[in-house]
């Protein structure tokens, strides 16, 4: 395979990317608490449309992922047990598999009376995981953290930050993995808006001009290729990899 092909596929294969990253903001601008995405491999959009280059090539541009953890719009629900974070602190709850983290303050109580996500992962207060029992009434979240029923205090939520927020990975339901240390908010430092939750923090129409630009970049790449190589070459390439 020529390196000329090399380069062409490689781009092609960046811009997919690029297009499925944006269809996941899309798809997610509605959903609390998500946080928009973005693919850093520059070099490959903004030369789409230049010649391919005739030199040997030893390695290619890596592509790497961040996401934007910038503030989303705070949208008011009336409910007791939504919480909207007034900071870049993170809510902690407990999985199966270890402490997951998550912006998303729409939270419930199940039927065991614990307070947990829509999902029905436990959210942590800095005691753990409480349950409150069915006669003492609905749990309600104050400004503070403070979670409570009609008969007493049960606890405050826990809330953490991170040094580095690129260092966070999100997976399903609006949850973060950490690779890096979950540093605690101290009790004090903790705001919320309470009957309220954060709205994602996608811009749909820079989102749909970005999708607009990759498609052209794409179909520039792809008219590149094809006036690179020969139709028998492209046909015999397709053929390996399908």
């Amino acid at each position: 395979m020529s390196d000329k092909l090399v380069i062409g596929l490689s781009r092609l294969i960046a811009i997919q990317q690029h297009v499925d990253q944006i269809a996941r903001n899309i798809a997610n601008q509605d959903t609390s608490g998500f946080k928009s995405e973005g693919l850093q491999f520059q070099e490959y959009l903004s030369s789409a449309s230049e010649p391919l280059p005739s030199t040997n090539l030893r390695s290619l541009v890596s592509i790497k992922g961040f996401t934007d953890f910038s503030g989303g719009t705070l949208k008011a629900t009336g409910v007791a047990t939504d919480v909207a974070i007034v900071g870049k602190e993170f809510f902690v709850v407990q999985t199966p598999n270890g402490e997951r983290y998550t912006r998303r303050g729409s939270f419930a109580t199940d039927a065991n009376g614990r307070l947990v996500t829509l999902s029905g992962q436990p959210v942590l207060t800095q005691a753990g995981v409480i349950t409150a029992p069915r006669e003492e009434g609905p749990l309600a979240i104050s400004a503070d953290g403070t979670v409570s029923t009609s008969k007493r205090i049960l606890g405050q939520l826990r809330l953490v930050r991170f040094d580095d927020l690129q260092k966070l990975r999100a997976g399903d339901g609006g949850l973060f993995t950490a690779s890096g240390p979950a540093i605690d908010v101290p009790s004090t430092d903790i705001r919320l808006v309470v009957g309220a939750i954060e709205s994602s923090n996608v811009k749909p129409i820079s989102e749909m001009s970005k999708l607009v630009a990759a498609s052209n970049a794409y179909q520039n790449v792809a008219k590149l290729i094809m006036r690179e190589e020969s139709s028998d070459e492209l046909r015999k390439l397709s053929g390996q990899d399908m």
